[in-house]
């Protein structure tokens, strides 16, 4: 119901505006105009952050100083603290980041915020900037038509200033010309109630704009006009900052439960941040006089001085906050606990990620594991096997030998509600992601996607196999349990190395792919064995015609199994470009080779 009352009542007040003066078309156009810029800009960053800013962000998160200075720096050079905060959900929602490490972040990017009001003071309202703004426009949309990535992004970061210059100026020109027919800081109201009253106008004005920056320069223009006092701007700036955190919110909303986390975090940050600011408003004004003082700033330069005030305070919220950041993660741990894990439910697609190709992959890599976690235990049950057995035991084989305990368990409830929920939800979010995606990922994205079809497909093998391995590892017939059991320890054994290499840290490609071959080379000469015993077997009237049927058919569930395995833990150990580069060095030729070829 209030998201149905929202927009009418915006479209309203606008429109009373337009109706009570024409200058505050200009004004309305300035603020619409710098928010088309921002769109631009954050467009135009986005076509750099497919890996670049990914990777940074994934070095610097391991010192709590580390992330404070990401968080400053990137938001100083994109000047969007919600490009920051999207990315970094993006991130914690995925498991690359930790809740702290995304507080830091969180905490950081509120500091770098701060450039934003030190350049529009001290440049945008005293240098005519729509001058710079044409330009501007002219070089980032021709640039913006060109094929390169890169090329079309730094186009709309060229176009986004050139669109934040200009709606500066138009806001400045509508507020000189609006305080000629009607005096806003009339309005103003003093003391303790006009903070906090300010400071509920300059949130709900960031809630609606969706943009601390927009509303920072909207008081900037506002105050530079005198069309409202110093400290109602303080207030407004409070409130700005305090709302600005609908953007984090609303991009928690598709995380997981860390996203929210670290949403709630910023809003407690903000909050807190907005609180200490007012209560201690006088001592705070003290400071700000204090600092322009000793820079040379005038008495009467309030843009300048509401700069200084907005840093000062949000430095202050950050040296309060940040001896407390553990406490406050363990805080919103236990105040937003996690769901008991339900294997049926994604653990790292996040709809936050979905434009930035490089968190895309690394989710989808880690949902297509959890998958194959929720698969391994419907296979080594459907095999009649403990998890544990399969990776602890010392003789696997003897394990399997000695062991005849049946598994009763429902597998095609399980596969249904596990196994087959799963891997639609990475097949939905693949295809939701497919839009955002160069080549380059598409194709990285659909090995993925193949490969989480392979464990679907190994499930369902084992499921056909289910039936006649319980039946034939109970049997009184050595010879038919004897093979039957060759069958479950081969499963179990491909099994087993993929998690070995899974759990190696620096894993040789090289090795790795060679031990792959080695394994497919082994599941061939053990089909042929096969062949040659069962012929023997049933000659010698050691096994019925009925079992041997059974037995060949079943092996062929097997063969597949064990191939879909092993392509698997290829696409989910190596990339593409590993794989790629191993195919090109095995065609490379060696010296005796080349020599060879030359005497041929």
């Amino acid at each position: 119901m209030l998201k149905k009352t929202i927009l009418p009542t915006i479209l309203l007040i606008l429109a009373y505006g337009f109706w009570v003066s024409p200058d505050f078309k200009e004004i309305a156009a300035g603020v619409s105009i710098f928010l088309f810029g921002m769109l631009f800009l954050e467009d135009g960053f986005k076509a750099f952050t497919g890996g670049v800013l990914e990777k940074l962000l994934q070095k610097t998160t391991d010192k709590t100083w580390k992330s404070l200075l990401f968080g400053v720096v990137s938001t100083s050079i994109m000047q969007s603290s919600s490009l920051v905060s999207v990315i970094t959900i993006s991130f914690i929602s995925a498991g690359l980041v930790t809740l702290v490490a995304g507080i830091g972040i969180i905490f950081g990017a509120n500091i770098g915020t701060t450039t934003g009001a030190w350049l529009v003071a001290a440049f945008g309202l005293k240098v005519k900037i729509s001058a710079y703004a044409m330009p501007m426009l002219v070089f980032g949309i021709v640039l913006s038509f060109q094929k390169s990535k890169y090329l079309k992004g730094a186009g709309a970061v060229l176009a986004g200033l050139g669109f934040l210059f200009l709606g500066i100026h138009y806001m400045k020109e509508g507020f000189e010309a609006f305080k000629d027919s009607f005096d806003l800081a009339s309005l103003a109201v003093a003391g303790y109630p006009g903070l906090f009253l300010f400071a509920a106008i300059g949130a709900a004005a960031t809630v609606v704009m969706q943009s601390s920056h927009a509303t920072l320069v909207l008081i900037l223009t506002a105050l530079a006009a005198s069309q409202i006092t110093y400290d109602n701007g303080l207030a407004l700036a409070i409130g700005a900052n305090v709302g600005t955190t609908i953007t984090a919110i609303i991009g928690s909303l598709s995380a997981n439960i860390q996203g929210r986390r670290l949403a709630g975090a910023h809003l407690i940050f903000n909050v807190v941040t907005g609180v200490i600011a007012i209560a201690f408003i006088s001592q705070f004004i003290w400071a700000v006089d204090a600092v322009s003082n000793s820079v040379g700033i005038a008495a009467d330069n309030y843009t300048m001085k509401l700069a200084v005030f907005h840093t000062l305070f949000n430095l202050a919220g950050v040296l309060i906050m940040v001896p407390l950041i553990h406490r406050l993660s363990d805080f919103l741990i236990k105040s937003l606990p996690e769901k008991a894990k339900d294997l049926a439910e994604p653990l790292y697609l996040s709809e936050a990620a979905i434009e930035f190709p490089e968190t895309v992959l690394k989710s989808l890599k880690k949902e297509v594991w959890h998958l194959f976690d929720s698969a391994f235990e419907l296979m080594a049950h459907g095999i009649n096997l403990h998890r544990t057995q399969i990776l602890t035991s010392e003789d696997l084989e003897k394990t399997i030998d000695n062991d005849r305990e049946v598994h009763d368990f429902d597998m095609d409830e399980l596969y249904e509600s596990k196994v087959k929920v799963l891997y639609s939800a990475i097949v939905d979010f693949i295809s939701n992601a497919q839009a955002h995606m160069s080549s380059d990922f598409s194709e990285e994205m659909y090995r993925l996607r193949r490969a989480a079809g392979e464990i679907v497909e190994c499930v369902k093998h084992i499921k056909h196999l289910r039936k006649n391995t319980t039946k034939y590892m109970l049997s009184d017939n050595e010879h038919i349990r004897d093979e039957y059991n060759k069958l479950r320890y081969q499963i179990a054994m491909i099994l087993r190395e993929i998690y070995r290499l899974r759990g190696e840290e620096d894993i040789d490609h090289a090795i790795a792919i060679l031990e792959m071959d080695e394994l497919k080379a082994e599941i061939q000469s053990a089909h042929a064995d096969l062949d040659v015993r069962v012929t023997g077997i049933l000659r010698d009237d050691r096994i019925t015609p009925i079992m041997a049927t059974s037995l060949l058919n079943d092996f062929n569930y097997v063969d597949e199994t064990s191939r879909h395995l092993l392509d698997t833990a290829q696409a989910l150990l190596f990339s593409h470009s590993d794989l790629v580069a191993e195919a090109a060095q095995e065609v490379v030729l060696d010296e005796d080779e080349i020599e060879k070829a030359s005497a041929a």
